[in-house]
C-alpha cells in the first residue's frame, strides 16, 4: 500500500488566482509558507522557511479565491503531484505542488489592519474597554468541592 497524503498549515504568500478550465471547472492556485523551529548543535534556536505551490479545483477553488487573500492562514489537506512540460526556451521543466482536497480557513484577525496582516492596529494597553451590558445574566456563584468530583 501506498500513501500520498499532505497537511499543512501555514500563511499565504500571495493572493489567490482564480482560472476557469476549458471543461468550464474552476482552478485556484495560491502560495503558502510553513515554519519549522528546531534547535542547532550548540543549542541556539533556527527557523526555516518552506514554501509551497498549492492548487485547488471545483467550488472549493472559488470559496478560496472569494475568503482568502495573503497573508491568510489556511489549514490544507492533499496530495503532492509533480507536473513536466517541454518549453521552447528552457526545454522540460517541473513543477511539484499540493493538490487540495480539502481547505479549511484560519482565524480571521477581528483588529486587522488595512494592509491586511491580521495585527491589530493598537496594542492592548490602548484598546479602550467595554462597559458591561445592562441586560446581562447574573449567573448565581456556587462552590464546588474538587473531592465531589467522580473522576
Amino acid at each position: 500500500m501506498y500513501i500520498n497524503k499532505v497537511f499543512l498549515f501555514g500563511n499565504l504568500t500571495r493572493d489567490p488566482e482564480l482560472r476557469s478550465l476549458p471543461s468550464g471547472g474552476s482552478v485556484c492556485s495560491f502560495g503558502l509558507a510553513t515554519n519549522r523551529v528546531f534547535s542547532k548543535a550548540d543549542g541556539t534556536k533556527q527557523e526555516a522557511t518552506e514554501f509551497h505551490n498549492i492548487v485547488v479545483f471545483g467550488r472549493q477553488a472559488e470559496t478560496s479565491a472569494q475568503y482568502l487573500k495573503k497573508g491568510s492562514s489556511a489549514f490544507i489537506e492533499g496530495r503532492i503531484q509533480t507536473r513536466t512540460w517541454e518549453s521552447p526556451e528552457k526545454g522540460k521543466q517541473y513543477r511539484t505542488e499540493v493538490v487540495a482536497e480539502r481547505v479549511q480557513f484560519g482565524p480571521r484577525g477581528s483588529g486587522a489592519s488595512a494592509s491586511g496582516t491580521g495585527r491589530a492596529t493598537q496594542s492592548d494597553a490602548e484598546t479602550p474597554q467595554r462597559a458591561p451590558k445592562e441586560d446581562a445574566i447574573e449567573y448565581p456563584q456556587e462552590d464546588i468541592n474538587p473531592d465531589d468530583i467522580p473522576f
